[in-house]
């Protein structure tokens, strides 16, 4: 799918496009992932880093599933409990699109359905048409 990254002046420090411009494929709506338990099923409350990571693992099996990778994602929403968080999911976050990065949002809130999550992540990809 023909993918074009628009890049801004301060937008790639914070690893984000002001835009991402498709032609082509299907999209994919993720629901919001916020993973407060790793894979093993231990619990990661208190721990942002670790469960950024398993959010981002999640994600990309449940893109996996639907036929895409983490690198299809053209935007996505971050959620975050605590504004200080912030710096330190932009920077998380360059780990995982090393080609581009997706359009994004970051706010922070004041709750999660579990008290244990710290971060929660929805996005749109799109797949196909390469």
């Amino acid at each position: 799918m023909a993918r074009e990254y628009f890049k801004g002046t301060w937008q790639e420090d914070r690893s984000f496009s002001p835009a991402v411009k498709t032609k082509g494929g299907e999209h994919i709506w993720l629901a919001g992932v916020g993973m407060w338990r790793d894979e093993r099923g231990d619990v990661l409350a208190g721990d942002f880093e670790a469960q950024v990571h398993a959010t981002f693992r999640q994600i990309e099996r449940t893109l996996e599933r639907a036929g895409g990778k983490l690198q299809d994602i053209v935007t996505m929403t971050v959620f975050t409990l605590n504004v200080q968080y912030g710096d330190r999911f932009v920077e998380l976050r360059k780990q995982y699109f090393p080609d581009g990065y997706p359009g994004s949002a970051l706010i922070t809130v004041a709750g999660f359905a579990k008290p244990e999550m710290m971060v929660e992540i929805q996005a749109i990809a799109v797949i196909g048409e390469e």
